[in-house]
Order: C-alpha cells, then sequence, then structure tokens
C-alpha cells in the first residue's frame, strides 16, 4: 500500500510540475521545476523511497530511450554521423581522462579511480533534458538532431569508462586491451540484441495480425514489451542495455514502415506512449528532487575529508566541475569544427564557418540528466575488503550538483546566444513533401478508380458508384493540382490552403461543441457523443492547431 501511495504522490507530483512551468513568468525548463517540487515534497514529508539503481534503469532508461530511437529524424542522424561519433565517443574519453584529473587535483582526498569514476557518470549528456530545454530555447534543427544523436549514443561509453573505473579502484588494477573489447561487445552485442528483439516481435505480430485479425490493445501492448525485453536480455548476455533499447526503437522506425498495423492503433499507440514519456521524464525529475535533502546531508558529513570544514566548498566544487566539463566540450566542439572546414577546403568545398554562439551554444547544451543520477547511484556502498567506498556520498552530491547547475545554465544561457542569430539556411522538405503528397494522391485516385468499377460492376445501380467515386477523385486532384503550381501560383495556393485550414478548424470545432450541446440535453447518448467527438477530433488532429 505504501508503495502505491507513493506511486501516485509522485505523478500527483509530476501534474502540479506540469501547472507550475506553464503559470512561471520565468521561462525555465520543466525538469527544474520537478526537482524543485521534489525537494519541497522530501521537506515536509519523508516518502522513504530508496533509489535501487538497477530497478531504476530498468523501470524508465529502456522505454524512454527506445522512443528516441524511434522518433529520432534518421536522416539526420545519418547525415551528421561523423560528428556524432565523434562527440559521443571521442568527446567521451577525452572528458574522463581530463575531468578524471581536474577533480583528482581539485579534491586529492578522493581517488583517481574514484575521479576518473565520477568523469565518465558526468560525461553522457541526455535525450530527456536535451528536449526539455529545445522546449523552451530556439535550438537550430542540425544542432537539435546532432545533440539527439549524441546523448543516445553517449551512454554506453561513458557507462563503459565507469565500469572500468570503479573496477580499477576496487581492484587497484586496470588493462586498456580487456576495456577495448569489453566495449565492443557492450556496443556491438547491444546494437544486435535491440535489432533482433525487435525485428522478431514485429514480424510475429504481422504475421498473427494478417492470420488473426489485430487488436489495437495488444499491438500497443507489444510496442510497451519490446524495449524492456531488449535491454533485459542485453543485460543477461553481458552487453549494454541502453544501446539494445535505442537500437530497438531506431529498427521499430524502419519496422513501422512496412504500414501494416491499423491506423487506429498507430493514434492509440502515439498517444500513449506521449503519455509513457511525459510521465517517466517527469518522475525521474521528481525523484531527483525528493533525494537531494539526503544526498546533501550524506555529502556534507564527508566534506571534511576533502581538508575543508566548511559544506560551502561543495558548491565551489561543484561549479568548477561544471565550467572544467564546458571548458572541454568547447575545446572539442571547435577543434571537430576546424577539422571538418579543414577536410573540406582540401576537397575544394566552401563550407559556411558557424557562429562563435552558435559553437559555445552546442558545448552549453550538452546537459546532463537521468543518464548520470542512474549512474552515480550504481557506486558500489563497499570495498572488496568491506570498508566503505571512498568518497561515495561526495560523488553522488557532485553528479547531482553538474545536472541542476547544466540544466540551469543552458535554459538561461541557450535564448541569449540563439537569439537574433543568424543561421546557415538549412535544406527545405518542401519539395519532397509535395513530391510524396502528389505521389499519394496518384495512388489514391487509382485504388478508387480500380475500387468503384469492381464494386458497382453488373449492379443497377452502378451510377452511383461512379458519381461517389467522381466526387471523391476530384478532391485528390485539387490537391494534385495545387501541388503542381509554380512561383507565386504556389504560394497563392498555399495561403489559400492556410485560409481553408483555418475555416475547416472553425467548421469542427463548431461540430463538436454542438455534439456536446446535444449531448448535455440527452438528445444523443453519450456513446454517440463519444464516437463523433472521436472522430471530429481526428480531424482536428490532421489540419493541427489554429495560428
Amino acid at each position: 500500500m505504501e508503495t502505491v501511495s507513493i506511486a501516485l504522490v509522485l505523478l500527483l507530483a509530476v501534474v502540479v510540475s506540469g501547472t507550475l512551468a506553464r503559470m512561471s513568468p520565468i521561462a525555465l525548463p520543466l525538469p527544474l521545476f520537478q526537482i524543485a517540487l521534489g525537494a519541497a515534497i522530501a521537506s515536509v514529508a519523508n516518502l522513504g523511497v530508496e533509489l535501487q539503481p538497477d530497478l531504476f534503469f530498468l523501470l524508465f532508461l529502456p522505454p524512454l530511450l527506445f522512443l528516441d530511437g524511434w522518433r529520432i529524424p534518421k536522416e539526420g542522424l545519418f547525415r551528421d554521423k561523423g560528428m556524432i561519433l565523434e562527440l559521443a565517443l571521442g568527446l567521451v574519453v577525452f572528458t574522463v581522462v581530463g575531468v578524471g584529473l581536474f577533480i583528482n587535483w581539485l579534491i586529492p582526498s578522493m581517488p583517481l579511480a574514484v575521479a576518473f569514476a565520477l568523469a565518465a557518470i558526468v560525461s553522457p549528456t541526455d535525450p530527456i533534458a536535451v528536449s526539455a530545454i529545445a522546449a523552451r530555447a530556439p535550438i537550430p534543427k542540425r544542432l537539435m538532431h546532432i545533440l539527439e544523436g549524441e546523448s543516445l549514443l553517449n551512454d554506453a561509453s561513458g557507462l563503459v569508462c565507469m565500469r572500468f573505473a570503479v573496477a580499477a579502484a576496487l581492484t587497484g588494477a586496470f588493462s586498456l586491451p580487456e576495456a577495448f573489447v569489453t566495449f565492443l561487445w557492450l556496443a556491438i552485442g547491444g546494437i544486435a540484441i535491440g535489432t533482433a528483439v525487435t525485428w522478431g516481435a514485429m514480424k510475429a505480430k504481422n504475421w498473427l495480425s494478417r492470420h488473426f485479425g489485430e487488436d489495437s490493445g495488444s499491438q500497443i501492448l507489444v510496442s510497451l514489451l519490446i524495449p524492456f525485453a531488449s535491454y533485459l536480455l542485453a543485460e543477461h548476455l553481458h552487453c549494454s542495455g541502453i544501446l539494445a533499447a535505442v537500437a530497438a526503437g531506431i529498427t521499430m522506425s524502419y519496422a513501422e514502415q512496412s504500414g501494416q498495423a491499423l491506423a487506429v492503433t498507430r493514434v492509440r499507440r502515439s498517444a500513449v506512449w506521449d503519455t509513457v514519456q511525459f510521465t517517466a521524464n517527469g518522475i525521474i525529475f521528481v525523484l531527483l528532487g525528493e533525494q537531494l535533502p539526503q544526498i546533501v546531508a550524506g555529502a556534507a558529513r564527508v566534506v571534511e575529508e576533502t581538508g575543508h570544514h566548511d559544506p560551502a566548498w561543495l558548491v565551489i566544487y561543484i561549479v568548477a566541475i561544471n565550467l572544467a566539463l564546458a571548458a572541454l566540450r568547447l575545446l572539442w566542439v571547435w577543434t571537430s569544427l576546424r577539422f571538418i572546414l579543414f577536410k573540406a577546403a582540401r576537397r575544394g568545398k566552401t563550407l559556411a564557418k558557424p557562429s562563435w554562439r552558435l559553437v559555445v551554444a552546442t558545448s552549453l547544451a550538452g546537459v546532463r540528466g537521468a543518464i548520470t543520477l542512474a549512474g552515480v547511484l550504481t557506486l558500489p556502498l563497499a570495498m572488496n575488503d568491506g570498508s566503505p567506498f571512498p568518497a561515495r556520498d561526495l560523488a553522488i552530491l557532485l553528479a547531482a550538483g553538474v545536472i541542476i547547475v547544466s540544466l540551469v545554465a543552458a535554459s538561461i544561457g541557450l535564448p541569449h546566444l540563439l537569439g537574433n542569430l543568424e543561421l546557415p539556411p538549412e535544406p527545405s522538405n518542401q519539395e519532397e513533401e509535395d513530391g510524396a503528397r502528389t505521389a499519394a494522391a496518384q495512388a489514391a485516385i487509382r485504388a478508387i478508380e480500380e475500387a468503384q468499377h469492381r464494386m458497382g460492376e453488373g449492379r443497377a445501380d452502378a451510377d452511383l458508384y461512379i458519381d461517389a467515386g467522381a466526387r471523391i477523385m476530384e478532391l485528390y486532384r485539387q490537391r494534385i493540382d495545387g501541388r503542381a503550381k509554380t512561383g507565386d501560383e504556389r504560394d497563392l495556393a498555399r495561403k489559400i490552403d492556410e485560409i481553408e485550414r483555418k475555416l475547416r478548424l472553425a467548421g469542427l470545432r463548431a461540430e463538436r461543441d454542438e455534439i456536446y450541446r446535444n449531448a448535455r440535453a440527452r438528445k444523443i447518448s453519450d456513446e454517440a457523443a463519444r464516437k463523433l467527438v472521436r472522430e471530429i477530433d481526428l480531424l482536428e488532429a490532421r489540419f493541427g492547431p489554429a495560428t
């Protein structure tokens, strides 16, 4: 009963935090409100939540990483794969070495292996936190794709580095060849398992749907189980469960293109996953806030180990580590861009030199989040001889501080850096979209012609089928004619389309209001009202919100 009560309190906190964020006159990312609300809850009520790292990883990370892999634009991921891999692999190792040495110099009482472990924990950026920042800051589309791709892939490299740093702290030994081989096994095995699980599940689902029909609820449940199955199988085989979940999501996006699911399944599944994402994201940050008082108390007890008696030194450590992380990231990003420009110049290409503000924004957008929190909690409680793991509470507090400071710095700094910034023009997908709409309309006309001939053949009322088909095909022909126009004619057609969209939305809302009015007056049943409103809602979702 207590566990259920805690879960309900956390869910309520997520709802309240969203309301507070919308009411706030200051544009701050939602996670900061959730962390603050979690800390407020801890100050008035002791929920007694003990975060078990393995359970935390299993409950929250697989579905969130799966969804990010599922929805991330693949063309951007493959177009900028070089830059993404440099950030996800090279920058992580660079950060572990540089920040690890810096932490050991800053806090001499923290053993070097523990300092490397802490540096590895804070090296991965977080896709959840990056998305939260993007909702409030005008991050360019291409930069956002790079940040999302980096955050999906650098989790494994950071956590692998942490694993070997912890092993070195426990045993006093480290083998670079063994670490390299283990990393390959973790990465390749995780990706292969995630791909195989999703491919097998989708093949089985499609076969069952073809032979026995499709049940939307079952299909949605299958999509929810896939990331957990991928993660658990990968961890059982000592591979990266995180990469397995990401690979499963990317595979899901390709498997979905078979188009074999019912339309109603896709609509309902999207709504379910949006809810899962919002809920899990919120609970993660509320839990971080709820744990903060306990973390601060534990770290304050061990601050004397650093040679100081004033807990204010903890703030100095946190700020210094954040500055070191930002400086190394800025150096890496600047060097990578210079190298890209150099290679382009050697090939005879001229690339637009990015503004220094964009380079600094790329560094500042390296926000830490759930991965860092979950990773630091996996630090062992004791050494092999039974003595306490050195500076564990201090490492947990420093990692939590890095999360909060990176969120605050990005939410305050990015809008100033990116505001009124002239960006290189990004390639437009409008022509590609128009071509796809035209091709789809032509395919629809052919299918309608075939269907009306088949349905009306040999019937006395064949003219009815011809008239109905002609009306529907006329709509598609108008769509094709509108896309075929060029120049000013196309601009005029798009303006007419926008006017028509707004008028359609006005009509749909009037329809829905009238249906609700009739339902309240008991002129139609609740079941009929729900059916009609759902149809109108789907049409309104198709036309999008009014502007």
